[in-house]
């Protein structure tokens, strides 16, 4: 199938703007929680009028240190309530939101600052204060700095005491839906990053239909959220102005180090997560299994897990004795796990990148459904997702209602609709290419089976083409391989070369428990670890089952594990996770050639 699309479940307001939202919220659910506030004790709800009368000082704030309409106010954070707080003041000021990740370099800080022309920076901690201000002379519309954790909120709620209620409407009706609501950059895995435009019309069509087509999992009163993920990514974006838009209970988690408490004293309905996170829950489950000495338990558990939900996929449906060892091991093993991720909870949405089949069947088979959907910056988040009560698990699901999805002759994956943004920031010139003849150009390569679900086989740019000729996608190999617990990147390689290797790096926290299990001394890393036969065998059986997923000319024959990890301090991954491969190749360029020399 060449081209699928679905009509649209929700129509988009011929005018207005995001902040609708909060003020119909106020308006129709005054008492409801529509927030949750992390506290010392715990988390503290914020009604729909409390929320807007927050951040209606916030925004009167803004307007009175000098935000005009459509002007560009940047947003360094980490995902926390005053995120969200801040970023609808900043659309009530009449303002754009840039956000910036705040684990971004200077360097990064005073391009996107410098390339948006942003007027005002709210930055959380004195760090940041500190990155900005290192680079200040070289961003002259900066006006104005304010410090999240310096008492911004209150700061700025006081400066807005003067300005009118009437202004501050006047404000929050400026802009209409084909108006910038914010400019969010590119993660930059070619390049410097570029600022991809996205109205208050996109965010409509892309949440307005999400809500739409996932009701059951946006149920008011009764649903809840817990985003971890980073607010500067447009992923957790949509999160945000969806959860607004049901609206549904809200609670930003700063710190994933503390997940798993949090997930107990939470207790979300849905959980918003990338593939490692699903990967993390798996693993270290099986390793506490295997810990407490019930691992072929667990193994068992996971084969029941998984066989069930490839037979809820068949017509005749699992079988007797399927669902009585189901129904063992779900007061056994699956209960416990769904406790882990909150107890309450039966769906996640998971993108970023492919979680892998079978993943995806050991979730919907412990009855905790991960919906796969695909999407970029460019297309406002999700542009595809799988449906609650459809999902087809091994594809990222069907179009976003309202929008096309079409397969270019080469494999390329072209979208259309109203949720794709309407141009890079300062760059006519990338515009054009990405929009090509009304189509944006994803660069991703894709297939639509028969009921048009999507699969994502690999970036056009990211194939390789051995000396033999052989094209290889690295995605599908790699999400394979990295799914093991030991492993924590992997990048496939061998353009232009005999045959496909791959450089491997080690999950440092079960690098340790599996050095623990086999005798290797304390404190043992991956630098005295990587030329040890026993770690080697263990990451081949890595790569054999990568192998299993692409043909013998595809496969990896030789790898090397990395004595250090990528990292975004380096240079190596984006803040969304995503592999700069030609900063890898230049850094490990020794590595890579010794995979081709012995």
């Amino acid at each position: 199938m060449r081209e699928f699309s679905l009509p649209a479940l929700y129509e988009v307001p011929s005018d207005g703007n995001l902040t609708d939202l909060i003020r119909r919220n106020a308006s129709q659910h005054p008492d409801v929680a529509v927030m949750a506030r992390k506290t010392d004790g715990g988390w503290a709800d914020v009604t729909a009028e409390e929320f807007l009368a927050e951040v209606r000082g916030v925004a009167k704030g803004l307007v009175a240190a000098g935000v005009g309409v459509g002007d560009r106010v940047a947003l360094l954070s980490r995902t926390r309530y005053e995120w969200v707080l801040l970023d609808f003041a900043i659309w009530s000021a009449g303002g754009v939101t840039v956000p910036v990740y705040e684990t971004s370099s200077p360097e990064q800080i005073q391009w996107i600052l410098g390339d948006s022309g942003a007027s005002l920076a709210v930055v959380e901690s004195a760090a940041h204060q500190a990155s900005v201000e290192s680079v200040r002379e070289g961003l002259p519309a900066l006006q104005g700095l304010w410090q999240i954790e310096d008492g911004a909120i209150a700061r700025l709620t006081e400066a807005g005491a003067e300005v009118s209620d009437e202004t501050l409407d006047a404000r929050m009706s400026a802009a209409n839906a084909d108006d910038p609501a914010t400019i969010v950059y590119t993660s930059g895995t070619t390049g410097r990053p570029k600022g991809c435009v996205l109205t208050h019309r996109a965010f409509f069509a892309e949440c307005g239909n999400v809500v739409e087509r996932l009701k059951p999992l946006f149920r008011t009163g009764e649903s809840s959220v817990l985003l971890f993920l980073p607010a500067a990514h447009v992923f957790g974006r949509l999160i945000e102005v969806a959860s607004v838009m049901a609206p549904i209970r809200l609670g930003c988690l700063p710190d994933i180090k503390t997940l798993t408490d949090e997930l107990a004293s939470f207790r979300p309905t849905l959980i918003l997560g990338v593939p490692r996170v699903f990967e993390k829950v798996y693993n270290s489950a099986r390793a506490k299994a295997q810990a407490d000495g019930k691992g072929k338990i667990f193994d068992k558990a996971a084969h029941t897990a998984i066989a069930y939900s490839r037979a809820l996929a068949t017509p005749q449906g699992p079988s007797l004795g399927l669902r009585l060892k189901h129904r063992l091991f779900d007061k056994l093993v699956f209960s416990k796990l769904r406790a882990v991720l909150g107890g309450r909870g039966e769906y996640a949405i998971s993108g970023g990148a492919p979680l892998g089949e079978r993943l995806g069947h050991f979730f919907r088979g412990i009855g905790f459904t991960v919906l796969e959907g695909y999407g970029l910056t460019e297309s406002c988040a999700a542009t595809a997702f799988n449906p609650w009560d459809r999902p087809k698990i091994g594809t990222v699901g069907q179009p976003l209602p309202g929008s096309v999805v079409r397969i270019a002759d080469d494999g390329e994956v072209l979208l259309h609709g109203e949720h794709v943004f309407t141009g890079y920031w300062n760059n006519e010139a990338a515009t054009a290419e990405a929009l090509a003849d009304g189509w944006f150009h994803t660069g991703d390569i894709g297939t639509l089976d028969e009921d048009g679900y999507l699969a994502i086989t690999g970036r056009k740019k990211e194939i390789l083409v051995t000396a033999g000729g052989k094209n290889v996608a690295p995605a599908v190999i790699e999400d394979r391989i990295r799914a093991h617990a030991l492993v924590a990147e992997c990048m496939v390689v061998g353009d232009g070369r005999p045959f496909v290797g791959a450089l491997v790096t080690l999950d440092e926290e079960f690098l340790g428990r599996w050095a623990s299990e086999h005798g290797k001394p304390a404190g043992t890393t991956a630098a005295t670890l990587r030329e040890d036969p026993e770690l080697l065998a263990e990451v081949q059986r890595a790569i054999d089952d990568g192998n299993a997923a692409v043909s013998k000319a595809e496969s990896v024959r030789k790898f090397r594990v990395l004595a250090s990890q990528f990292t975004e301090e380096a240079g190596h991954i984006t803040p969304s996770l995503k592999l700069k491969r030609n900063v890898v190749a230049k850094d490990f360029a020794d590595e890579i050639e010794a995979i081709y020399s012995k």
